[in-house]
């Protein structure tokens, strides 16, 4: 069995509130992207994992994918094992959720792959124990995700547009970011409402105004190639651009795929051409 796995984006980032665990409460638009891993997966009489391409993350103890393999052989008793192998390409530290996407590729690999009879809510509820970003991959679409990423209401397929990836060489810690936003705040906040109907109506003359990352400026100071690559974005002419997640990544939309690719081709880093898309995950079971 082969699933190719998407990257996201994040149109807006607002956070809301704080649990008393520590767990920030979101409220986000998210979509998938044509950026993708390669999750193979094939029977066998253990669990194991290998990792190819780029970037390379040692197959360890906390791979975010083996430790999906080994929660839901946990929970569903009696089930023999996997050959799991994951083929990189979405970029790490990158807030386009690579660990994520390949976490939720293994849960339904698994759950196909070993005939369980487990509901969409049952899975979720798995998916949420390994990452706040891991349940809205098995739910794909155009998302608004509230709450610490249990709140997920699928809006639509969205819109299809040209995007370029940026990805600065640093890397941030999700955590610092979120310690640097509590000690700085943000004082403008995206509207998120509004932002949806823009999406859902593919509506680009209104994209500009529209999204909003809280975390942004302050990954901005951690990270100054961030801005660079916000700054290229523009340069371009992209119609909006935005940093995703926590970051590093930066994505620009663009008018047509002609302008991404001269963006491209002049990019000043690691860049990537892609789209949006409809659904997080293809499956092909009889390879």
């Amino acid at each position: 069995m082969q699933i190719e796995v998407c990257a996201k984006i994040n149109w807006a980032l607002d956070i809301t509130g704080e649990r008393p665990d520590g767990y920030h409460l979101m409220d986000m638009l998210m979509q998938p992207i044509s950026l993708t891993d390669t999750v193979t997966l094939e029977p066998s009489d253990r669990l194991c994992l290998t990792v190819s391409g780029t970037p390379f993350i040692p197959p360890d103890e906390n791979h975010l994918a083996l430790k999906a393999a080994r929660l839901l052989k946990a929970h569903c008793k009696g089930n023999p094992g996997a050959s799991l192998h994951v083929h990189k390409r979405i970029p790490h530290q990158a807030g386009l959720g690579g660990g994520s996407a390949d976490a939720a590729a293994v849960l339904e690999g698994l759950r196909r792959l070993w005939h369980l009879d487990l509901s969409p809510q049952a899975m979720s509820d798995l998916a949420l124990r390994l990452g706040a970003d891991v349940p809205f991959f098995l739910t794909g679409g155009l998302c608004r995700v509230r709450g610490i990423g249990e709140k997920i209401t699928r809006l639509g397929r969205g819109p299809v547009w040209p995007l370029l990836i940026l990805k600065p060489e640093s890397g941030l810690s999700t955590r610092r970011v979120f310690e640097a936003w509590h000690r700085q705040g943000s004082e403008a906040r995206p509207d998120l409402d509004h932002l949806g109907r823009v999406l859902l109506e593919s509506d680009s003359a209104l994209l500009p105004l529209s999204p909003g990352n809280v975390l942004e400026s302050v990954s901005m100071d951690m990270a100054c190639e961030i801005r660079t690559g916000l700054q290229y974005l523009e340069d371009q002419g992209a119609l909006c651009r935005q940093m995703s997640g926590s970051g590093t990544a930066v994505f620009g939309v663009f008018p047509s795929a002609e302008s991404r690719d001269r963006a491209l081709a002049a990019a000043p880093m690691p860049a990537f051409a892609c789209t949006t898309c409809g659904e997080a995950m293809t499956v092909k079971e009889n390879l």
